[in-house]
């Protein structure tokens, strides 16, 4: 696995610059942080004593990375899960908060490992996540990769002006599919007549 602070700098490469888009529930955001991250961290950014747009814009790629670092890798504990998953789930918490712990738990109680989905990396998750991987150490990775990109497609049914993310403008994968499969063995990815089937009911 590269070293965390590789992955931080390759996330917020990925999460691209300031973008307020009235669509995305997250609001303002730059280099993947939100206002509403800032305002949660009480990091204001321009120290006008008000955390706002403004901030949003301000903040750099350096102090993105920071953030990740400390509030989304360090304070959940990814480093306690098998060094393998890390990477991924990472990405994922980033992407989605606490929900990338939870489609890891959903995903070890699937395989027989049972966990609270509460969130929490806490020692059941771990030790469900490690009997997981030494269990199946070649398909962990794939199969987590696999419920991300589950997820955002079942987020995207039901929210429709999130569909964006998911489905290019010329049908294709999204942003958010193409994020997934990132972490995903290419054997695993779906092919484009299978990414169309998956949206042709959203018309």
């Amino acid at each position: 696995m590269p070293d965390v602070r590789q992955i931080a700098e390759e996330i917020v490469g990925r999460e691209g610059g300031f973008v307020n888009d009235p669509d995305d529930p997250g609001g303002a955001t730059n280099h993947g942080v939100t206002i509403g991250t800032l305002r949660r961290l009480g990091i204001d950014v321009n120290r006008d004593t008000r955390i706002d747009v403004a901030d949003v814009r301000a903040l750099t790629r350096k102090q993105a990375v920071e953030i990740y670092l400390r509030h989304y890798y360090e304070a959940p504990g990814i480093a306690s899960l098998p060094e393998a998953l890390q990477a991924s789930v990472f990405d994922m918490y980033v992407n989605a908060g606490r929900n990338a712990v939870k489609i890891l738990q959903r995903l070890l109680s699937d395989m027989g490992f049972p966990c609270d989905p509460d969130g929490e990396i806490g020692p059941q998750t771990i030790r469900a996540a490690q009997m997981a991987w030494e269990a199946a150490p070649s398909h962990l990775v794939d199969a987590y990769g696999i419920a991300r990109r589950n997820y955002y497609y079942a987020l995207a049914d039901k929210r429709p002006a999130s569909r964006k993310f998911a489905r290019a403008r010329d049908g294709g994968k999204g942003g958010w599919i193409k994020r997934a499969e990132e972490f995903i063995s290419p054997k695993y990815h779906l092919t484009e007549a299978q990414h169309l089937a998956r949206v042709a009911a959203w018309g």
